[in-house]
């Protein structure tokens, strides 16, 4: 298989792949469901590259994926429940390097809002703009603001509410 140069629509597009799967994780959830949605996304993308103006591939390319996620969630309701005896055959995952703060990481994200949590992955994890983020999502640059403000406040509380040792500050 050859793989494509990295200035044409296609090598372009393998870039970001590894940004595009970390996005696609913190919309679902879900391993199995997040991989789902990055093939949809690419799909999209590769069905529908003569829509593309040459402006901006990765928040065309993200907003694909936005809006795949909303369109998704519209369309079914989400029930976690497997039968027990379709579960016996579930891969187990690894367990992280620590679990106990791997768990509160994990829960204090995903105890922020969609909203929120999309602005916080956009903007501190993949090191999008606020302008990109907001071309993305399609809402106001002020918005990006305020939502990455207050989802930072609330992972930091609640991080913060979940320690157990009061560390001491040196005087």
């Amino acid at each position: 298989m050859k793989i494509p140069a990295p200035e044409t629509f296609e090598g372009q597009i393998l870039a970001l792949l590894p940004s595009l799967r970390r996005y696609s994780r913190s919309l679902t959830r879900s391993d199995a469901d997040s991989e789902d949605l990055l093939q949809d996304c690419v799909e999209k993308v590769l069905t529908r590259r003569g829509q593309w103006r040459g402006l901006n591939l990765r928040g065309w390319v993200l907003t694909i994926m936005t809006n795949l996620y909303r369109n998704g969630r519209r369309g079914k309701t989400r029930d976690g429940l497997v039968e027990l005896d379709a579960a016996e055959n579930l891969a187990v995952p690894e367990p992280p390097a620590d679990p106990l703060e791997r768990a509160r990481l994990d829960d204090a994200l995903n105890s922020l809002s969609e909203e929120h949590r999309a602005v916080l992955m956009l903007v501190v994890i993949e090191g999008y703009t606020y302008g990109e983020v907001a071309a993305a999502l399609d809402i106001p640059i002020g918005t990006v603001m305020s939502r990455l403000s207050r989802a930072r406040r609330r992972v930091a509380e609640r991080l913060k509410a979940d320690n157990i040792i009061t560390l001491r500050r040196p005087k």
